[in-house]
């Protein structure tokens, strides 16, 4: 399942961040592989929220926050080389809650390319239906492209939403429990859309449940109190973890 010749697309080194005094990361150390699903495991406030905002600079809107260490996208680092702009533009970012804008279906899709300048009608139906397409949502929705997009199910919003990231074509889909909101059905649409989507994207997901990281991820990395623990292919974290911390998470001794 995982591809060890595949190219490195984040490099995490020595990566510390502080809120104020509070240290919420140490030392963190990664690899993350391009069209992988790389799932970050942990109790709560364990930092791997925070790591995941760190990936696309999210963190920097947030007031004494001061980071250290270094994160490279394709090599280069996205503290001094990539503006904040165009990294999200290449690194898109898909919430816990579903959060559609109070428009259109099809002015939510089109959002984000009409930032980028594209203004041609005909563009952007193309990219509007290629997303939808993308997202396993366009049979759905196509008949219903001009109504609001709040009128939709939890499980159809955050479709949208990842319609509306992969409008703009990122390379990197980070993902914040994408799916705690949702029932168990929009639950497995969600990680079959993923499973899908890696073929031409990277995924970072935070998730709570072990069963989806099982079943979806190509690598786990298990955080505890802003620590990387332990970082590997799933089926081998899973089987047989190499630190007793992480066995005591999975087996559900704390947590």
């Amino acid at each position: 399942m995982t591809n060890d010749k595949a190219a490195t697309k984040f490099l995490v080194q020595d990566l510390d961040l502080y809120y104020g005094k509070f240290q919420a990361l140490k030392k963190i150390n990664l690899d993350i592989k391009e069209k992988e699903i790389t799932a970050l495991i942990g109790p709560s406030g364990c930092g791997k929220s925070t790591f995941l905002k760190t990936l696309n600079r999210m963190n920097d809107l947030e007031e004494g926050v001061r980071i250290e260490g270094s994160i490279a996208l394709d090599g280069k680092d996205i503290f001094a080389e990539i503006d904040p702009i165009s990294l999200r533009h290449r690194v898109g970012m898909v919430f816990q809650q579903p959060n559609p804008f109070p428009k259109s279906i099809y002015d939510n899709v089109a959002y984000g390319p009409r930032i980028h300048g594209v203004t041609k009608k005909s563009e952007l139906d193309e990219i509007v239906e290629r997303s939808l397409r993308q997202a396993a949502i366009w049979d759905e929705l196509k008949d219903r492209l001009n109504k609001s997009a709040l009128g939709l199910s939890g499980g159809q919003q955050q479709r949208l939403c990842i319609a509306r990231t992969l409008a703009v074509q990122p390379e990197v889909i980070l993902m914040d429990e994408p799916t705690s909101a949702l029932d168990p059905i929009s639950t497995m649409k969600i990680e079959d859309l993923a499973l899908e989507l890696k073929k031409d994207y990277t995924i970072v997901i935070v998730t709570h449940n072990m069963q989806q990281a099982a079943r979806i991820s190509d690598k786990t990395a298990f955080f505890l109190l802003g620590e990387l623990i332990e970082f590997n292919e799933t089926k081998q974290l899973f089987a047989n973890p190499s630190n007793p911390k992480t066995e005591e998470y999975i087996t559900g001794r704390f947590g």
